[in-house]
């Protein structure tokens, strides 16, 4: 390696062409499996640990939903007023800074940079624990009037901020573990973030249920209970990939190491657009979501919130492909195999809308077999029924759009699924919000929100299969 190599970070922002591949004796076996293994074969490889664990944890959610929907309809509401908040922490610090970690990551590695490679452990962890503390004291100081401008009121905006205040107390610790996980990943080991989330899922099974209701000398705590739990096993899946890294056993490890404004430009870099990519989503969701509680009230929110859930509970599932897809394609855009990093993020991409249409159709056809899990309120199934209805066969270009958003973190290249993620906030809102002016027809907002994911999944997957990466 030259002595310019190794005294500086490289980014494909200027050379996408790049660097040639580094000598086979620089990189690990895992590193040379993710340039030339076969794409299928390797994308499943990786990607069966993830969509595993990541089914597993979003059936988790679930049974916590289904807990918190026996303390009644306002525990429900108010879950889901919290719900896109707490999904957008765990968007930005796995998805979008986290993403940025593992594109730094993988792209040090695939140019044969291992010093590097092991410098950005330690500026990953400073930045994913900053924003953590950053992310957590808005929502402590702010968080009424969030909730309330989403349409919370009454007993439905308390239950809010009672689990709010947990979960976004111990946030921090979301943020640590998702810095650990993206490292791991980043060196195309998916199979140990895989089990240490499995480990937290096992835990948060019982202990949902044991700080919801009580029993024997812990005290019945209410919907903060579920708040409870996520925290505790937050930091029990932490402690455990902090160990892994630690013991020596990673690809890379966490060492002393000066601190350099390159390597967090690195991950910020990718992280940042990725992070406004991740706003995007949640506001469109936060925004609709106040835009029917104008519309229906308390009983509505809950109805849509449970069926928008459904979308939202894709992300973990389209993340099960797309953290392979981020650490395949940074290190080969890292080595110059540009058309190879291309193959595989269609590849990824057309797995990802397999996977989500399916979901969606099911929903669709049997939208009362989702809803009718968690409350039996008229309003709440009527308003959730229309939303799986008419969203539910559109579900697909969500996966799409957001699969190429990983692929475009691997590749350093995130302006279209900006784009894309604009494109459907404008559609998705505005149109919305004009849908409802004209007619008055939640029926007809849903269409629209329809409208804005084809929107969004076309825009990405027509611009990343022009080329849009390797142009300047």
């Amino acid at each position: 390696m030259s002595t310019l190599a190794a005294r500086r970070p490289t980014s494909i922002a200027h050379s996408p062409a790049a660097a040639p591949a580094p000598a086979a004796e620089a990189m690990s076996a895992r590193t040379r499996r993710l340039l030339e293994g076969a794409i299928v074969p390797t994308l499943l490889m990786m990607a069966w640990p993830n969509v595993l664990v990541m089914t597993a944890q979003a059936s988790t959610g679930l049974i916590e939903t289904w807990w918190v929907s026996r303390l009644g309809t306002d525990a429900l509401a108010g879950m889901a007023l919290v719900f896109p908040g707490f999904m957008m922490m765990q968007m930005l610090s796995a998805g979008a800074i986290g993403g940025g970690i593992a594109s730094a990551v993988a792209r040090a590695l695939g140019a044969g940079r291992r010093a590097d490679a092991d410098a950005l452990v330690l500026h990953a962890i400073l930045v994913n624990v900053g924003l953590g503390v950053v992310t957590s004291a808005i929502f402590l100081a702010f968080g009424r009037p969030i909730y309330s401008a989403m349409g919370g009121q009454g007993a439905s905006l308390e239950a809010a901020l009672a689990y709010s205040n947990v979960v976004f107390v111990g946030n921090v610790l979301v943020w640590l573990l998702n810095a650990l996980a993206s490292v791991i990943r980043g060196t195309g080991n998916m199979l140990v973030p895989s089990l240490a989330v499995c480990l937290g899922i096992v835990l948060l099974v019982p202990l949902s249920p044991l700080f919801i209701f009580g029993w024997g000398p812990v005290p019945a705590l209410g919907i903060a209970g579920g708040g409870v739990a996520v925290v505790l096993t937050s930091a029990i899946t932490s402690a455990v990939l902090a160990w892994y890294i630690l013991s020596g056993r990673c690809v890379v490890k966490l060492r002393r190491a000066r601190l350099k404004a390159p390597f967090f430009a690195d991950i910020l870099r990718v992280g940042g657009v990725g992070a406004i990519s991740t706003l995007q989503t949640t506001l469109t969701v936060a925004l609709t979501t106040a835009l029917v509680g104008a519309h229906g009230g308390p009983d509505a929110v809950a109805g849509y919130g449970t069926g928008a859930r459904l979308e939202y509970l894709l992300i973990p599932l389209v993340f099960g492909l797309g953290a392979p897809m981020v650490a395949l394609v940074g290190t080969n855009i890292g080595a110059g195999q540009r058309e190879r990093a291309l193959r595989i993020a269609l590849t990824g991409g057309a797995l990802a809308f397999a996977i989500s249409e399916a979901v969606g159709l099911a929903a669709a056809i049997w939208p009362e077999a989702w809803l009718g899990l968690f409350g039996h309120d008229p309003h709440m199934l009527e308003t959730g029924i229309a939303y799986l209805r008419v969203v539910g066969p559109t579900y697909g270009f969500f996966g799409l759009g957001l699969s190429l958003y990983f692929a475009s973190q691997g590749a350093g290249r995130l302006a279209w699924p900006l784009i894309g993620g604009m494109l459907r906030l404008v559609v998705a809102v505005g149109g919305g919000w004009l849908a409802m002016a004209l007619t008055g027809s939640l029926a007809w907002a849903f269409a629209v929100l329809a409208l804005a994911l084809v929107v969004y999944g076309v825009t990405i997957v027509a611009a990343i299969a022009s080329g849009s990466w390797f142009r300047r």
